[in-house]
């Protein structure tokens, strides 16, 4: 069941206009670029969690590393898989939600940009024991969510840092590097307001 004041994202994605959702970003998210710089990560198996239009796969596979993409709207995989196919690179697509996640590989890093934020507060556990389940030891999980900065209450769910590090801050399983206020690139003007969490499981 998808979450109540949120999309149907299979509609959403048949839609001729993917390019004009307002988190579509063509290239690489910047924060996450930087990230992988101060992290000195350059390779590497890579998990691009609710890929939506996969611009982030994409981005991740150009840059060398061995991608993963998934989400659970058949729509959006398979346009995905069709701008990976024109931009010449290989990401493996898979229709997989990430509560109930039928992955079996493990990752040394995955990107979240945007599916977490709209997942209801109840279950909000059971991901985080997926991010566990699918980062092999040391992994990294970027995270990329709206702030409670960002004014209103439309659009996905907000997060302060205190609650990352209250979903994440057990020590035995995951060490948060860093978490920082930025945008949210996309069609929107302004650019509404965000969080990026840099979490290493241990």
């Amino acid at each position: 069941m998808r979450p109540l004041g949120f999309p149907n994202w299979e509609e959403l994605y048949r839609s001729d206009t993917l390019e004009a959702l307002p988190w579509y970003w063509p290239a690489i998210d910047p924060d996450l670029e930087k990230a992988l710089a101060r992290q000195g990560i350059v390779s590497g198996r890579a998990l691009d969690q609710g890929t939506g239009p996969g611009t982030q796969a994409i981005a991740l596979a150009e840059r060398g590393f061995t991608v993963t993409a998934t989400d659970v709207s058949p729509a959006a995989l398979a346009y995905a898989a069709r701008k990976a196919k024109a931009r010449g690179v290989e990401v493996t697509f898979v229709e997989d939600d990430v509560l109930a996640t039928r992955l079996t590989e493990t990752f040394d890093l995955v990107f979240d940009r945007g599916c977490f934020h709209v997942i209801a507060p109840e279950k909000r556990a059971g991901y985080v024991e997926s991010m566990h389940r699918v980062l092999a030891p040391s992994g990294w999980l970027f995270l990329k969510t709206f702030s409670h900065l960002q004014p209103g209450s439309e659009g996905p769910h907000r997060f302060t840092p205190d609650d990352i590090r209250a979903l994440f801050g057990d020590s035995r399983r995951f060490a948060i590097a860093e978490i920082f206020e930025t945008v949210y690139q996309g069609q929107l003007d302004p650019y509404p307001k965000a969080l990026f969490s840099t979490i290493r499981r241990l």
